[in-house]
């Protein structure tokens, strides 16, 4: 068995791992990163990425779709549209290989050393890495745990045959004729959506009394609305139990009464967990926060020179999250003195219409005893909103009532995605309701609809 010595082993080459990786490269430090699988983790290969790519195949042939049946509102139309998922699952997988491509090349030219292998920690210094060419030992100073998560399965729906994870939905042959979705968060309604738009009998099973219960329920209504529109059935405070006699279905209890959703494929998406169990986290001294690693405010473990990032040390499992820690924490490995002290990590829920929260909602920020103001300017008004034929949504600020402090910015409508990076550096940069309302806007965008909402909640709203 050879063995590596270096000064900083990171296992994991997600989004938190390779970025970690790629700055610890550019500060000069002698670093090895692990991974099992292809670079990017989750979120490049079976997450993020796909996934997105697979809702813009969606929509688009959905609005083909839309024209074909004298559906659209702009006046087009056209001959019935066909779907060749084959290729469109090609295109996904080609993005996946450039963005796997790039990220490799990053890492060469900062000249980190890749192990290719599943590495299992065998101290706090020390990982075994099982490669393709045998066994490798690496010992480091300092160590990045960033392993990542992995799809929570329910033990009457274990994963297989039918019953898939987002990992294998991102990867269907064919596009079924029915799907069941059991939870209705983020990954749920976004891969539900899609499929829907795709052809598929879509049916939503959620335990919670609303859907995205992780967003306040102002911002999820016109999600709702929209679910209803492009007849995906909901079914809210119901249980799924498991599959029927038969096993073609989804056996659910809602309302005191029991019915078998017809599913070839039911997609369970009921969150994710930790990836602690199979890389030798269980031989190291580490505090736990539940199933989660604990860090401090520099992402460092109980043990030191130990560090972890990424969706191993909890909520929120963002991948943005976890590429900032990493950042930081080669900073910090580097000498240079950081601190994880973030005023917002800006949520984005890429379902029609999309759903972006930033900060505080107005109740959160009730609960923390603050006294606020609020603004809210629906896209209904907004002139960039009419043109696109998307004019369902809002943008809602909220702010202190004394000193007009911005805490939180919200918004639901289409595109708003792209407005979660000013929604965050507004918060950052400790922005009042004066500063946005002073700042010039280009016309027409939907960035408009933000400048209006710290307008309104300032009395002065010009649009409304």
């Amino acid at each position: 068995m050879s063995e590596i010595t270096t000064k900083l082993l990171v296992l994991g080459g997600g989004p938190g791992g390779y970025v970690a990786a790629i700055r610890a490269g550019q500060h000069g430090i002698d670093t090895v990163l692990v991974e099992e699988n292809r670079l990017g983790g989750t979120c490049l290969n079976v997450g993020c990425i796909p996934s997105k790519a697979l809702i813009h195949a969606a929509e688009a042939f959905h609005a083909a779709v839309l024209q074909a049946g004298d559906g659209s509102p702009f006046g087009l139309s056209a001959g019935p549209p066909t779907l060749d998922f084959g290729r469109t699952v090609g295109w996904k997988d080609g993005i996946v290989g450039r963005l796997n491509t790039g990220v490799a090349a990053l890492l060469k030219r900062g000249g980190v050393k890749i192990l290719r292998g599943r590495g299992r920690m065998v101290d706090g210094k020390t990982c075994l890495v099982e490669t393709d060419t045998g066994p490798e030992r690496v010992r480091a100073e300092h160590v990045i745990l960033s392993t990542g998560s992995v799809p929570a399965a329910l033990p009457h729906l274990p994963f297989g045959g039918r019953v898939v994870s987002s990992t294998e939905a991102l990867s269907l042959p064919r596009v079924p004729a029915t799907m069941a979705v059991v939870g209705a968060g983020y990954i749920g309604l976004e891969l539900g959506t899609a499929f829907a738009k795709l052809g598929a009998k879509v049916t939503v099973v959620e335990m919670a009394e609303r859907i995205l219960p992780a967003y306040d329920a102002e911002l999820t209504r016109p999600v709702a609305r929209r679910l209803g529109a492009l007849g995906i059935e909901v079914l809210l405070g119901a249980r799924a139990t498991g599959l029927s006699a038969s096993g073609e279905a989804l056996a659910v209890e809602a309302g005191g009464e029991l019915r078998n959703i017809p599913a070839e494929v039911i997609l369970v998406a009921v969150g994710r967990k930790a990836r602690t169990q199979d890389c030798g986290l269980d031989r190291l001294d580490l505090d736990m926060s539940g199933p989660f690693i604990r860090i401090d405010e520099r992402c460092a473990t109980s043990m030191r020179n130990v560090w972890a990032v990424g969706d191993v040390t909890g909520e929120p499992m963002l991948a943005h999250r976890a590429m900032a820690q990493g950042e930081m924490v080669a900073d910090l490995v580097a000498g240079r003195r950081r601190a994880f002290h973030k005023v917002a990590i800006p949520a984005v829920c890429f379902t029609d219409p999309e759903v972006v929260s930033a900060g505080l909602s107005p109740e959160e920020a009730r609960a923390a005893g603050h006294e606020i103001r609020t603004g809210l300017f629906p896209f209904a008004a907004n002139g960039r909103a009419m043109t696109l034929g998307a004019e369902d949504g809002f943008v809602r600020v909220t702010a202190r009532a004394d000193n007009h402090l911005v805490l939180g910015i919200q918004a639901v409508g289409a595109g708003v995605s792209e407005l979660s990076s000013g929604f965050g550096l507004a918060l950052e940069m400790g922005a009042r309701l004066e500063d946005v309302a002073g700042t010039i806007h280009a016309h027409p965008t939907l960035g408009e609809a933000f400048h209006e909402a710290n307008l309104r909640a300032l009395g002065e709203a010009l649009h409304i």
